[in-house]
Order: C-alpha cells, then structure tokens, then sequence
C-alpha cells in the first residue's frame, strides 16, 4: 500500500475525520476562496470582538468513540429511574412491539419533517392522514393539522392564530399546566400581548379576544365546559380548549361543546415520555379558520390516472409563501412520533383506546378509594386520571415516595396529586408513601376493565 493510501486509511478511522465533513485540503480550498489564510482569521472577521472566547475550552482530554460510549454508560448507570406519577400532561405509555420494530426502529421512518417529494412519501402521508383523522375524531373539530412540536406551544400557536382587532388580552385559566402559561407569557410578549391569568367570567373578559382553558385541568377535576365557552362567546372572544386526548375516549369531545381551537399532546398513545419530549402535539379547528391553521395540512387528491393521492395541501397559508403576512412561522412538525400516536391508534382500534382509558380512570378511582380508607381526604370529585389528596405535610409523603422510588407531585403545603397511567400496575408504592402498612413485597395491583382487548 502507497504511503500517501495508508495515511488516507488512518484518517478515516479517526473520530474527528468520521463525523467532520471537510479534510484539510476541502478547509484550504474553501479559505483561499473566501480570501483569508486561515480558520482563526475568518473567525476574527465574522465574530465580534465581545461574544469571542479568546482561550481554549475547558475540555478533558479527547476519548475515542468507544471509550466515550463506555463512559457515558457509566455515568448514566449511577441515575435512579423512578416510577412517575406527576401528571401535567405527561403519562406513561406501552408502545406496542410492532410498531417500535417497524417504525421507531426503522431508518426509513427517521424524520421530523412532513415530506416535500409526496410522490415517494404515500405511506408517511397516510399515517399523518390517520393522525388528522383521529385527533378530529376524538376532538370533535373539522379539520387538524399534521401535529406541531408540544402541547405548549400549541396552545402559543392557538393564541396567535385567534388575535384579532378586538383587544390585546389573552385570558388563561389558572387550572391551565404551569409549563403553559410559562410559555404563553414568553411568546406573548414580543406580539404585545397581555396574559391574564384568571377564571373565563364575564367580569374579567373585557378587551379579551381569546381564552384557553384545560380539560381535564392541572389538577384533575373535570369542568362543565359548556356554560364557560358560552360565556367567551358571549364576550366576543374565541375559546381554546387544551385537551388530554386519551380522556376524549370517554368524555364529550370540546368540539361538541362549542369550541373554537382544540390543542394538545398525543404522548399518551404509546410516544416514551423521553425526560419530557419529543412528542407530537395538535391544533384542532373548525373549517372557517382554516386559511388561519399553523403548520402543514394532509389532504386527499387525485394523481394523473385518477387514483387517490395524498400530498400536502392550503400551502399558501404558510410562512414559506405568505411571509409576513402568515398567522404562524411554524415550519416542522413531529412526523416519527405523529405516525406512532397514529399507528397506535390503528392498533388499538376505538374499543381498544376505550378500554385503556377505561382501565387508567379505574385504577385512578380504585387508588382514590384506597386512600379515602386509610383517612386521607380526596378532594376530587369528578376525575380521569389525576386526583388530589389533603395531607398533613405534602413536603413529607414526596420525600417518603422518594423512598419508594416513585416521583408525586407536590400540589401545594398541605395537597398531594397524584396521576395515574397506562403503565400503572402496583398501588403498593403510592399507599406505602401515604402511610399504609402494607409489605414491600405485596403487589396491590388496581382493576383492569376491558382487558380482553387491550
């Protein structure tokens, strides 16, 4: 082998060469086109003085790929997985074998983005067809877009697409999720919008042209939608509902109910929790608004020989082609996890999503009623997954769940809530942590309605 071949082959078995696209000669080339001599002149061209670092980083010495696959594995080693049972939009899920084998495993199924070449792209587009189908299904609303990137910048995207002339104010209920409204006042205020953070009544919907509203709420309970998207519409201002879709199964859809813009999350059909994301969420709306949806829209054509087509659809809306002018400068979507929710969805089937929720509200109920035994207050009354508990010290029952490896959620001093999962299978751990003297050993496992097809 020529000299110059061999250092060629020890080149490519290098990390740096391996993952860095340009080799010395592609850099030079590249400089001397540009006009300077080297990487460091460019850099003090193009960066200002004030935002450079004039040192070399403080970096421990350089691994190869292995040995830093070995040390990340031993860091990660020393985490302590707990059971999660916080709530706030956020459950556990199973996703079944076939559709991690064939999908989240599948190279061919690895993008976020809705494809560009829908000639190629059929099956993708089906899925994230289904995924429109089904989030208007559960929702109750006429037309969905291709899911966006959570459920709190959804509900963002929702408050920017129902801005009108009429008023500067955002009204948001307080039962909205905390990482919500944290988000709504940061996208606000740039747009010059004011959040209020206060109950949709006719009082405080003065000067309003929107509000949002959480069902079920943070804390569990259900409301009676109804009378509160009357009284928005009553005010003039359009109502936003931010959904847990699974609980749709069970409960009457927002868009019977009068609602304007439905948003949410889809983790719940078998998408990991994943330290809090990715996941795919959705804005639901009515046809009216639809030159007003955020994101890209799946719709149903014809190809040359008359065949049924899917491509994507209203682009014109859009910020590629709108500019300025567009409601939203969203762009990307969650395609992966929005055609796992949806092929979860197709495997499950309405009965099998049915009996899930079924079996989750169950557990919820069977947990409440184990509580309310050992003295403890419910304080929910009408729940899906999330309950409230009176406690002495709420400070006290986390840190003794701590100790049984689960994470509850402290709701204030003296409130514990508790939320229930696809995955929860023993009670022992959350009622040890409430105080009742059960075995470590000793499984309580909740009822399980519907199982035959689950």
């Amino acid at each position: 082998m020529h000299r110059e071949s061999c250092q060629n082959f020890i080149e490519a078995r290098k990390f740096a060469s391996r993952h860095i696209g340009p080799n010395p000669d592609e850099q030079a080339e590249m400089l001397r086109f540009l006009g300077v001599s080297t990487l460091d002149e460019l850099i003090r061209q193009t960066l200002p003085e004030d935002i450079r670092l004039n040192r070399p980083l403080n970096l421990p010495p350089p691994l190869s790929e292995e040995e830093a696959l070995s040390a990340l594995r031993e860091r990660a080693r020393k985490n302590q997985v707990f059971s999660t049972f916080l709530g706030l939009g956020y459950g556990d899920t199973y996703m079944p074998p076939v559709i991690r084998r064939n999908v989240l495993e599948n190279p061919g199924w690895y993008t976020a983005y809705t494809p560009y070449q829908a000639e190629i792209a059929q099956g993708r587009l089906e899925a994230l067809l289904n995924f429109q189908t089904m989030v208007c299904d559960l929702t109750g609303m006429e037309i969905c877009n291709a899911s966006l990137l959570d459920e709190s910048t959804a509900a963002a995207e929702a408050m920017a697409m129902c801005r009108s002339v009429r008023g500067d104010t955002f009204l948001v209920s307080p039962d909205c999720h905390p990482q919500t409204i944290a988000l709504l006042r940061t996208r606000a205020e740039p747009l010059g919008i004011r959040i209020a953070v206060d109950i949709p009544a006719p009082e405080n919907l003065t000067n309003v042209f929107g509000v949002l509203l959480q069902y079920p709420t943070s804390d569990g309970h259900l409301p009676d939608l109804a009378p509160l998207i009357a009284c928005i519409h009553q005010a003039g201002a359009k109502a936003i509902v931010a959904v847990d879709l699974l609980s749709l199964t069970l409960l009457h859809p927002p868009g019977e109910l009068g609602a304007d813009i439905v948003v949410g999350s889809t983790q719940r059909f078998g998408v990991p929790l994943g330290y809090g994301g990715p996941h795919a969420a959705f804005l639901a709306t009515l046809d009216i608004h639809k030159r007003r949806l955020p994101g890209r829209l799946v719709g149903v054509s014809h190809d040359i020989e008359g065949n049924p087509a899917l491509r994507l659809t209203l682009q014109t809306r859009e910020q590629h082609i709108r500019r300025e002018k567009a409601t939203s400068n969203i762009c990307t979507a969650q395609v992966l996890l929005a055609a796992i929710a949806s092929l979860y969805a197709v495997w499950h089937g309405p009965q099998g999503l049915r009996g899930i929720a079924q079996r989750i509200h169950s557990t919820a109920a069977s947990l409440a009623e184990e509580l309310s035994k050992l003295g403890h207050e419910v304080l929910s009354k009408t729940f899906f997954d999330t309950i409230l508990v009176r406690v002495p010290s709420a400070e006290q029952v986390c840190a003794a769940g701590s100790a049984e490896r689960i994470n509850l959620r402290r709701f204030d001093e003296t409130t514990v809530a508790i939320a229930v999962d696809q995955t929860t299978d023993d009670l022992g751990p959350i009622l040890r942590s409430f105080g009742a003297p059960i075995d470590p050993l000793q499984r309580v496992t909740p009822p399980t309605p519907g199982k035959s097809f689950l």
